[in-house]
């Protein structure tokens, strides 16, 4: 792995957490499934409360991926999928759904 590689996926494992950590306040959590750091594409996945949550593709679409294009001008591209087949959470029991709006 170059460099460039290197300081790329360290700034988009950073800013991951950092986004991990307000998905996870809504009782979801978010994961780094794979990085293409020379086509710039990224894979994330959505996790608990997130999983059946009804905003989950706009919580990947105008969150994650407007976040990291925004901040990371390599990526070119945001791929999310959402882990079906995680438990509900305490959250979701309470109606809660995940958003990503607080960047």
């Amino acid at each position: 792995m170059s460099a460039q590689d290197e300081a790329r996926m360290a700034e988009l494992t950073a800013l991951v957490e950092l986004i991990r950590s307000a998905v996870q306040a809504d009782g979801g959590d978010l994961s780094l499934v794979d990085a293409d750091t020379d086509k710039g594409v990224v894979e994330v996945m959505l996790e608990g409360a997130c999983s059946s949550c009804a905003i989950s593709s706009s919580t990947l679409q105008d969150g994650v991926e407007r976040i990291l294009k925004d901040r990371l001008a390599w990526v070119t591209e945001v791929r999310g999928s959402v882990d079906e087949d995680a438990d509900m959470s305490f959250s979701e029991a309470l109606g809660r759904g995940s958003y990503v709006s607080r960047f």
